[in-house]
């Protein structure tokens, strides 16, 4: 294989990862719920046996997206991990709590009470969403950070990527990155009842409730959704005129209007993803909703999220885009072609990537064995 058909190989499966992650962002989503419900009930007793059984498979995609970001574009990983530190830090931050928090939770002598750990649990639910979706914001809006390979020989300050002053803290307040955090918090959550409709499909109060709970969610989440597609289809992105490759050279844009509208046209396979990936999340929403016992919802907007995902990852790093564009050095944006690891490291890597499906595989056998337990 070409270097260039590796670079989109590994573009791809990271954006199978990254669509994985978002999906199963429904375990965050569920730990917002928690607040709102009677420590020591049977409605909180059911929500902690589904969603403590699955929050270890979130965590294990959040690790793999990142090691697989970093074996194959590392100079993506070294500009933004290490330029946006806060932003980074406050999500790696939110997952920590999660982790304490299911472990020490119904710990016998626990001196801080469950809701002190169920407080945690929904900051990393609200905080870690919204976080998430403001980093993946940036691949399309763009980021305050500039590259010069070059000094990396500079004694004083030897680093590759310049950030702003702030470090991350400016992209977490930028509206339109807000606009995609808030609409990833409203669709985990949506997702989060449609998972307890189906693992609890028992009929009464408690599946009556995530009903109304996917009904409330499900609306908001899509008026942060249409707005943030508006956005989208109408902000102007860069498109390469030079590739400078991953030797050091200078790569050159232009601007163009609609470009992500463009890519979408010009990618049909994308399109169909994303047309289809709505449809199916908009059906297991309504129906979910409406139907008076319907509980494959979650089957139906997860698949279609996953589909919309890898949509969107397609038309941001694919058909000549930067996947993370400079605001400040429109000529130190990154693509899949100047951000790579080498020709070696890449397929040396694509070997290693033949085992996914087994990991997949693995997956689904420790999510139904999972479920067996609650």
């Amino acid at each position: 294989m070409t270097l260039t058909m590796l670079q989109e190989y590994w573009w791809l499966l990271i954006s199978v990862l990254g669509a994985i992650l978002v999906f199963m962002l429904f375990v965050q989503g569920g730990q917002t719920f928690l607040l709102g419900v009677s420590d020591r009930t049977e409605a909180m007793s059911k929500m902690i046996s589904s969603l403590g059984h699955k929050w270890e498979l979130t965590f294990t995609t959040l690790v793999v997206f990142g090691g697989a970001f970093f074996a194959s574009f590392p100079l993506f990983y070294s500009t933004s991990f290490g330029g946006a530190y806060w932003l980074w830090m406050l999500i790696l931050l939110s997952f920590v709590l999660q982790a304490v928090s299911y472990e020490f939770r119904s710990k016998p002598g626990n001196l801080f009470g469950t809701r002190t750990y169920d407080t945690f649990l929904f900051i990393n639910g609200a905080v870690g969403c919204i976080l998430l979706g403001v980093a993946v914001g940036m691949m399309f809006f763009g980021a305050e950070f500039q590259v010069s390979k070059g000094s990396i020989l500079d004694a004083g300050s030897p680093v590759i990527s310049r950030w702003a002053p702030t470090h991350g803290f400016e992209a977490i307040f930028y509206w339109k990155n807000l606009v995609l955090g808030f609409a990833v918090l409203f669709l985990a959550r949506t997702q989060a009842a449609l998972y307890l409709l189906n693992n609890h499909p028992e009929a009464g109060q408690f599946f009556d409730s995530n009903r109304r709970r996917v009904l409330v969610n499900g609306v908001i989440f899509v008026v942060f959704f249409l707005f943030f597609v508006a956005l989208l289809l109408t902000t102007p992105s860069l498109e390469t005129v030079k590739n400078g490759g991953i030797d050091g050279g200078r790569s050159e844009f232009a601007v163009v209007d609609y470009k992500y509208l463009l890519n979408y046209l010009h990618l049909p396979v994308a399109l169909v993803a994303f047309l289809a990936g709505t449809v199916m999340v908009l059906f297991g929403v309504l129906r979910s909703a409406f139907a008076r016992h319907f509980t494959g919802g979650i089957w139906w907007s997860g698949i279609g999220t996953v589909l919309v995902v890898l949509s969107l990852f397609w038309v941001a790093g694919y058909a000549s885009t930067p996947y993370y564009p400079s605001l400040i050095d429109p000529a130190s944006s990154l693509t899949i072609y100047n951000s790579s690891s080498s020709h070696f490291t890449l397929t040396a890597m694509s070997w290693v990537s033949l085992i996914v499906p087994f990991v997949l595989a693995y997956i689904i056998y420790a999510w139904r064995a999972m479920d067996k337990k609650h």
